[in-house]
């Protein structure tokens, strides 16, 4: 079926079952499915596609940019880059006084200060910025979280992981990915309690799961965030 709509327009399947509500599917290529009840009149599936019209198209065109890959960055103004969930433009400042490489927060801006306007140096002070946050944010919510364990972190680092969010190792000691520190807050959260799980439970057994699900109930949210989003946290 094509249906056109606020200018713009889209096909999808529909797909009628013994269901008691019509549920829309954006598949991993931005393909869209409707599965609908049977008997459902087609004015009321296009009712609910013009209802959910922008979810639609932006689940359509976060998954069809995935497979592109991870995402591929312009070191330029206006530029964006994620922190703690939510973007934020970039704006780079060249000062060959500057004592060294920096970069802060302001508003809804990354303040790039490079010392020499070079891309190479631009990506590597964002990266330091993002390692220094992650261990804060980490530290921070380890502290939150430390009461209901009996165990503490023999130690914590940062590392440049290209598969994992974190790790525990049978000693206790504890890496995150810096790539966290792009994540929302109750992400970064249930990547530091299920490393902290670790600490009692090494294997992802039913008692390590329980644990976890024990103190990040929606846990499940958490991992398809990362899933999902994973190839626009990039620098």
């Amino acid at each position: 079926m094509i249906h056109t709509y606020s200018g713009e327009t889209i096909s999808f399947d529909v797909q009628y079952k013994k269901r008691s509500a019509i549920g829309i599917y954006v598949d991993v290529y931005g393909n869209i499915e409707v599965h609908a009840p049977k008997g459902t009149p087609d004015i009321a599936v296009l009712f609910v596609i013009e209802e959910k019209w922008e979810l639609i198209q932006q689940k359509v065109k976060e998954n069809k940019e995935r497979l592109l890959g991870p995402q591929v960055k312009q070191y330029e103004q206006g530029e964006t880059f994620l922190y703690q969930g939510k973007a934020f433009s970039l704006n780079v400042q060249h000062d060959p006084q500057a004592k060294q490489d920096s970069v802060r927060m302001e508003g809804n801006e990354l303040h790039v200060v490079v010392t020499q306007l070079e891309e190479e140096k631009i990506k590597q002070a964002l990266k330091r910025f993002y390692y220094q946050q992650c261990k804060a944010l980490v530290e921070k919510r380890m502290s939150v979280h430390q009461k209901h364990f009996k165990t503490k972190p023999r130690s914590i680092r940062i590392t440049d992981s290209k598969t994992t969010w974190g790790t525990c190792d049978s000693g206790h000691r504890l890496t995150f990915n810096w790539r966290l520190a792009m994540a929302p807050p109750r992400v970064i959260d249930y990547v530091v309690v299920h490393e902290m799980c670790h600490m009692v439970h090494l294997n992802h057994d039913r008692s390590f799961w329980r644990l976890v699900g024990k103190l990040i109930p929606d846990y499940k949210e958490d991992e398809g965030w990362l899933a999902r989003s994973s190839w626009k946290m990039t620098v």
